[in-house]
């Protein structure tokens, strides 16, 4: 990638910074570098997307994010971005872009993450059409007892279930972020076992703490947070590794819910009981390599 290629782009001079064959993508950093007081601008080719800067000063600085963003660009950083300094100005084939981001969207997953995440959609829809069924036949067992064990499933579906829009984007952009990442990387195998551990045992910790009133899948993403962390630590050849300020926010999050810090019940001991069993999972795979 040249060092300072200056060219005339709508009248001014501009600076060259990459190449994309997705728009909705570039469109993610622009709108990311707009974040960092860097103005960029995009030309539509034929078959790609080529990315300019408004200063040759600033050039060096918009190569080095773009290099990695072309990495991970499904970094939720991108998307907070996107919802925070989308520019209207900006002429992009919306339609393309559209399919665009539904193919990136699916790509990152695979079945078991795909599959979980509309079911839970489709869940939350009947709970907001204010059909209740579903919900009482998903939720955890009125009376944990050994002879109600025949409804086995209610030890793991109260994951599926959640109660706020908040709750249920909050849980869905982690669950499709980090089990992506696990399917993709390990196998489906490893995010379903996850899930299964996840799901259900932490659901009988709490139980014991609350009661049968609980649900959603937020102990399932400790899970994978805990996964992820340790597995960089003890397994760093399966190549799963978080941003430090990712673990701390989330542990953070833990704590806040534990000194009961937020005006809403929060189920402390699924989240907590999903930390501890990602950790250990992490610790059972510590020899096992990528697979690839």
């Amino acid at each position: 990638m040249p060092m300072v290629v200056g060219t005339k782009t709508k009248g001014s001079l501009m600076f060259f910074v990459g190449n994309l064959d997705n728009a909705r993508m570039a469109q993610a950093y622009i709108d990311y570098m707009m974040g960092l007081d860097i103005y960029c601008t995009l030309q539509q080719e034929p078959d790609t997307v080529s990315i300019w800067v408004d200063t040759s000063s600033k050039q060096q600085v918009a190569e080095i994010e773009f290099k990695q963003f072309i990495t991970n660009p499904n970094d939720p950083k991108y998307l907070a971005a996107s919802w925070h300094n989308a520019n209207p100005q900006i002429d992009v084939d919306h339609k393309n872009a559209n399919l665009s981001l539904l193919v990136d969207f699916i790509s990152h997953t695979g079945p078991v993450t795909l599959s979980v995440f509309v079911i839970c959609v489709f869940v939350y829809l009947t709970f907001m059409l204010g059909i209740p069924t579903l919900y009482e036949g998903l939720s955890f067992f009125p009376h944990f007892e050994l002879e109600r064990m025949g409804q086995i499933w209610r030890l793991f579906t109260p994951a599926l279930l959640h109660f706020s829009i908040m709750h249920i984007v909050f849980n869905l952009l982690w669950w499709w972020y980090l089990g992506g990442k696990i399917e993709q990387q390990l196998s489906a195998r490893k995010l379903l076992l996850l899930f299964i551990l996840a799901s259900s045992l932490p659901n009988i910790f709490q139980y014991y703490l609350t009661g049968p009133a609980f649900g959603g899948l937020s102990g399932v993403v400790y899970a994978l947070v805990g996964y992820f962390w340790w597995s960089a630590r003890l397994n760093p050849k399966a190549g799963l590794s978080l941003p430090p300020a990712y673990i701390v926010f989330m542990l953070l999050w833990l704590v806040l819910g534990l000194v009961d810090a937020f005006s809403v019940p929060v189920a402390n001991g699924a989240h907590l009981g999903g930390l501890l069993i990602g950790c250990i999972q992490a610790w059972f795979d510590r020899d096992k390599q990528r697979n690839h």
